[in-house]
């Protein structure tokens, strides 16, 4: 009875209110993409899972700023659907859906294709399409599902499309990644599914890991080309990333959600950030957190060796299928 009581007082139900108010208002970053008044006129863009959540929202900024959009992703019928909606919103004809399915290596190198033939130029390229909680599956490359889709897809779209990127020049490649990284390994064999226990998010943890070391290495790679690459955490967003866990921890993550965690319109402003904001021109191989703030990622990440081997590695297996 107390508990009850106490859950049910006026007091409790007003300050749980008072406190959701100031944590959704504390959820605003210092920078607002409404605020900027940079233009994408004449620039091309590709954003991939652009279909929905983070995706969705980077390229319906851009399509506002006067871009060329090109929305990559695997369903036709939901790119269509949001293609539709971008195109309304914005008033931007200039909006196109091009298929790709990311754990694919060949629809990848397909993908690239059409888009080196169709397009004269590539200013923006967001890696942001990702999946987590995946079971264990082998695409019929011999991959693990969630490192293809991740990182090896997003891997060889961004080295197939480099050369475009830098002839288009000055560009910016924005990888989207999480702070979840900081509780990821770097253990090779996980390309092909070994060594990996396939629980909550942890094969997506390791995936993220790849990715800032990967973009890190990419950035001191292209110095001195014109074209810039940074990694960015979203923040915790309520996406469909959650959509392979059990139904239980979905419906927890979306009721705490609600009061706590960023919308997909806020959690697209890092990437928008570092793929427009005039004060990151020049600025290359960083991580920024969901505020757009610099910060440190994991020591892991920061190790220029390992940063190495794992671009040599990832070359190697996406070279090989």
């Amino acid at each position: 009875m107390f508990w009850s009581d106490v859950l049910s007082h006026p007091v409790w139900v007003v300050s749980t209110a008072l406190l959701a108010i100031v944590v959704r208002i504390q959820r605003r970053g210092r920078w607002d993409p409404k605020a900027c008044p940079v233009q994408l006129k004449g620039k091309t863009a590709i954003v991939t899972g652009a279909n929905t959540g983070i995706g969705k929202f980077i390229a319906l900024d851009f399509a506002r700023r006067g871009a060329r959009v090109i929305l990559a992703c695997r369903s036709e019928a939901r790119g269509t659907a949001a293609l539709k909606e971008i195109r309304e919103k914005t008033g931007n004809s200039d909006v196109h859906l091009r298929l790709v399915d990311l754990s694919s290596l060949d629809s990848v190198r397909k993908f690239a294709k059409g888009i080196l033939e169709e397009e004269k130029a590539l200013h923006i390229l967001v890696n942001n399409a990702a999946v987590s909680g995946l079971p264990r599956q082998i695409t019929k490359e011999g991959l693990d599902m969630s490192f293809a889709t991740n990182h090896l897809g997003p891997f060889l779209l961004t080295n197939l499309l480099l050369d475009l990127i830098k002839r288009s020049a000055p560009s910016r490649i924005v990888t989207v990644s999480s702070v979840n990284h900081k509780r990821g390994k770097v253990d090779f064999s996980h390309f092909h599914g070994e060594n990996l226990h396939y629980h909550m998010d942890q094969v997506y943890n390791h995936t993220k890991l790849h990715n800032i070391i990967c973009t890190n290495e990419l950035a001191r790679r292209l110095q001195g080309t014109g074209v810039t690459a940074n990694s960015v955490h979203p923040g915790i967003v309520m996406t469909e990333v959650m959509r392979h866990y059990p139904l239980l921890i979905r419906c927890l993550f979306n009721l705490i959600g609600v009061f706590f965690f960023k919308s997909s319109e806020e959690g697209a402003v890092s990437s928008i950030y570092c793929a427009v904001a005039e004060e990151m021109e020049g600025i290359t191989g960083k991580y920024f957190d969901s505020d757009c703030s610099l910060v440190l990622p994991a020591p892991l990440a920061r190790d220029a060796a390992l940063a190495v081997k794992d671009f040599e590695m990832s070359e190697r297996v996406t070279s090989k299928l």
